[in-house]
């Protein structure tokens, strides 16, 4: 799979490289340090280039930007009609303290509008990615770790699933985009179990009905 990274920082890079230790064809874009995107290219075997050069043609994008960046690289982007967008962003402020849309709407939604076009699915966004590597090196033992995804098209869906299970997470069906109104504050609540409690960063969780 043809794999665009628009983002360099620890979402897209980290997301990147696993992506390309399962075969996938990765090219990163977008970061102020153009020789960041060469050495994760040369890293992975993957290509580097403009942000238009990445989507051009992708299976699949990955939006791994802060939120104050999102209208910045998709600009540069284009309408991205018809392509599959996962979408890991977090709508933050500058500081990363508190969300900034909400609690009638998500960011998943606010990037829908923007790129009415494109097959969004929202995921990655609730994990943090320190958890990546480790879940990667235990991908054979069950069970996996849950990861939510949320979107409306249903193709997208199976595209954000396959990615996901790569990574050696389950997929957690959670519904339509309007699902980020909810997921998007408990990715804020991950985030304080992961860096504000005992253990380290590299935070799971999985969810079971019990019988």
């Amino acid at each position: 799979m043809k794999i665009a990274i628009l983002g360099s920082g620890l979402m897209g890079a980290k997301l990147g490289r696993l992506w390309a230790a399962c075969g996938h064809d990765v090219t990163f874009a977008y970061s102020r340090d153009r020789a960041k995107l060469d050495h994760l290219a040369e890293e992975t075997g993957g290509t580097a280039g403009s942000v238009a050069q990445a989507v051009d043609g992708a299976d699949a994008v990955l939006l791994a930007v802060h939120w104050s960046r999102t209208g910045d690289v998709l600009e540069q982007a284009g309408d991205l009609a018809g392509q599959v967008v996962l979408n890991c962003c977090v709508p933050l402020n500058d500081d990363d303290s508190a969300l900034v849309v909400g609690p009638d709407t998500s960011g998943a939604e606010e990037l829908a509008r923007m790129r009415p076009d494109a097959r969004w699915v929202s995921c990655f966004n609730t994990s943090p990615s320190e958890a990546f590597e480790p879940v990667f090196a235990r991908k054979d033992t069950t069970p996996r770790p849950h990861l939510m995804l949320y979107g409306d098209d249903d193709g997208a869906k199976d595209v954000a699933r396959a990615l996901i299970s790569d990574i050696g997470f389950e997929p957690l069906e959670a519904g339509g985009l309007n699902t980020g109104r909810y997921a998007e504050p408990f990715a804020m609540v991950t985030a304080v179990l992961a860096y504000g409690q005992p253990g380290g960063p590299a935070l799971t969780y999985r969810f079971d009905k019990l019988r």
